[in-house]
């Protein structure tokens, strides 16, 4: 959920929720973006929809090897929340999609899909409300599946990489389709059951919306205001990072006025039936008895100042020894961590990415 709120340094003590403006990184290849529609999609719940709409964003273009297979394609996943174009800015794209950098898109083929319910992409929002199908995680993966699939003609990755969300989901694509890929880098997330603190604030988000008189069972005219003024607050809770808020906010009163600030734009910017199904879309969530079938090397990373992945745990370090291929590495609190939002400050872990892709190079390197 990292997606929605990004505590800024304490010159600008701003948030930067995940409607800020896209950037187009120095160098890098044209932007793309574009719908792929899949007929009668079936949801894992036996629901279908006619048309199911994937938004997705694009940089670079695609190069096939010597065997006809594509050997620079690498898909990002993003948060709860979020949307592909939140990967365009200064802290990701400006750091890895530039002409030289470690994902430079002259190279790579980088696609940005934005997630079901999310973004663009088909969500209750666009007028189903509640009788949108109930999509869980497994869903959102078939269809990004299909999507690289099927629409972009994609048929191997060199890199898989997710945040959050995406995190998780990286995992469960290394299960489904384990000779998909060269390598995969989770961020941000634990490869078991959402329990304890990480389900419990999710349950506050969504009971609230659920019982907010003003919710009339998703069919509300104006949006709920009260239930969404509990979520946002959870979510700033749930997406701080101690260090960071403490050196934007040294004060009393600068922390009463950024929450004066902060709590409009959350509450102009989120949708309560988004919101809820975004929530709930990892109830069934749990990789952890399939980890063994995940054959490319995989790389995750957390920060140790994430209030959604405790490492005091230990679940990371105990479960990345069932990946045949898998290191685990915990980055230190420090003033260069973003709590739970670290993994979108790619200046921070992009050493160990490019030991990764270094460490997992197919036989034929990209030209």
């Amino acid at each position: 959920m990292n997606q929605f709120l990004f505590v800024c340094t304490a010159a600008a003590a701003l948030c930067l929720a995940a409607s800020a403006r896209a950037e187009k990184p120095a160098g890098a290849a044209r932007v793309i973006e574009n719908d792929y529609v899949i007929r009668g999609f079936h949801f894992a719940s036996g629901e279908t929809l006619p048309e199911l709409r994937l938004h997705y964003t694009t940089l670079g273009k695609a190069h096939r090897d010597a065997h006809g297979r594509v050997d620079n394609a690498v898909l990002i996943l993003h948060g709860t929340g979020g949307s592909g174009r939140n990967f365009l800015n200064e802290r990701f794209a400006g750091v890895l999609f530039g002409r030289g950098q470690l994902l430079d898109s002259n190279r790579y083929f980088i696609i940005l899909p934005d997630g079901i319910g999310h973004g663009k992409s088909s969500k209750p929002s666009d007028g189903l409300h509640m009788r949108f199908p109930q999509y869980d995680y497994e869903d959102m993966v078939s269809a990004q599946y299909a999507l690289v699939t099927l629409g972009l003609e994609v048929d191997h990755l060199r890199l898989l990489m997710g945040t959050s969300m995406g995190c998780m989901q990286s995992f469960m694509w290394g299960e489904a389709y384990p000779d998909f890929m060269d390598a995969l880098m989770p961020l941000a997330c634990l490869p078991v059951q959402i329990a304890g603190r990480n389900r419990l604030w999710r349950d506050l988000i969504m009971d609230a919306i659920r019982t907010d008189p003003q919710w009339l069972q998703g069919e509300y005219k104006s949006e709920p205001l009260e239930a969404l003024r509990t979520a946002a607050g959870v979510l700033l809770i749930a997406g701080s990072a101690p260090i960071q808020m403490h050196i934007a906010l040294p004060t009393r009163d600068a922390a009463d006025e950024f929450l004066g600030k902060y709590m409009p734009r959350q509450l102009n910017d989120l949708d309560a039936n988004d919101l809820l199904y975004q929530v709930n879309a990892s109830r069934d969530y749990d990789p952890s008895a399939g980890l063994e079938k995940i054959k490319a090397p995989l790389l995750q990373i957390n920060s140790a100042d994430d209030f959604i992945n405790p490492p005091e745990l230990g679940i990371a370090e105990r479960e990345i020894k069932r990946v045949k291929n898998g290191r685990f590495v915990l980055l230190p609190a420090s003033d260069q961590t973003h709590g739970h939002g670290t993994h979108t400050w790619a200046a921070v872990w992009q050493q160990y990415l490019a030991q990764l892709l270094a460490s997992s190079q197919p036989p034929a390197a990209i030209p």
